[in-house]
């Protein structure tokens, strides 16, 4: 079943980079990025308590969760803001792809702390992707 929302995330995540270039023309990324913030906070928030979830998951929450989501969100937040300022100077077609070197360089993070076995198909695969990206942005 993963990888149906696996690849429910890709589809979105390849809307997201079209829908944002047009979103951001004439305007500033950052202020963007908030709009856009904004939003994926109502939804996320609204899933939370239409689900029932909060009250049950909030009380189970440990000094380590809140570190490490609070440090992920960050993460992303950077990360959104430079992916929104790249499209906006660049071409989404050459954008997307350099931004899917997370993928490449989430595995080599994997290993280094999470201490993640990785097989040959996998060190192959990433190798390919590399590859890809670098075919794309020349």
């Amino acid at each position: 079943m993963w990888w149906i929302y696996a690849l429910l995330s890709a589809f979105f995540a390849s809307l997201t980079a079209i829908l944002a270039k047009v979103g951001i023309k004439n305007m500033d990324s950052d202020f963007a990025t908030a709009i856009r913030t904004l939003v994926i906070l109502v939804i996320t928030w609204s899933i939370v308590f239409f689900k029932g979830n909060f009250t049950s998951h909030a009380s189970s929450l440990s000094r380590q969760n809140i570190l490490f989501l609070v440090l992920s969100g960050a993460a992303t937040g950077l990360s959104w803001l430079f992916y929104f300022r790249a499209l906006q100077v660049g071409n989404v077609s050459q954008v997307a792809p350099v931004d899917k070197l997370s993928v490449a360089l989430t595995i080599i993070l994997s290993i280094v702390f999470l201490h993640e076995s990785i097989t040959l198909k996998t060190a192959l695969g990433a190798a390919l992707i590399l590859a890809g990206i670098f075919l794309v942005i020349k």
